[in-house]
């Protein structure tokens, strides 16, 4: 026979982990823009620091150890950023799975359970 109140109380988990999932996910995607417009930022000021330096270069062998710099740099400055970003999805990704962790173990064994017997 079909439990009003245990299917009240299933419903009830259901839209609390999909609240929980939720908000972890949005909080991870400002996270996310906030860090990617900071560097955006970052690296525009360096971009036009590095032109203002360049040109009061009065030698080509000054420039081109200059320019040198600059992409050793920024390449340098690129590679940190996309290691930072890819732990953020990372971190995202598991914090919004989290509250459903429980729930898809506890039907996995339930269904486990039904075959077995």
């Amino acid at each position: 026979m079909f439990n009003f109140d245990e299917a009240n109380k299933k419903s009830k988990e259901a839209v609390d982990a999909f609240v929980k999932s939720y908000t972890t996910a949005a909080q991870g995607w400002q996270a996310i823009a906030t860090e990617t417009a900071d560097y955006s930022k970052k690296s525009f000021e360096n971009g036009l620091a590095h032109f203002e330096k360049l040109s009061g270069v009065k030698s080509v062998e000054a420039a081109l150890e200059l320019q040198t710099a600059f992409v050793k740099s920024s390449y340098e400055g690129f590679v940190a950023e996309a290691t930072k970003l890819g732990e953020m999805y990372a971190d995202l990704a598991k914090g919004a799975y989290k509250p459903y962790e429980a729930p898809v173990a506890k039907a996995t064994a339930a269904a486990k359970a039904a075959v077995a017997a």
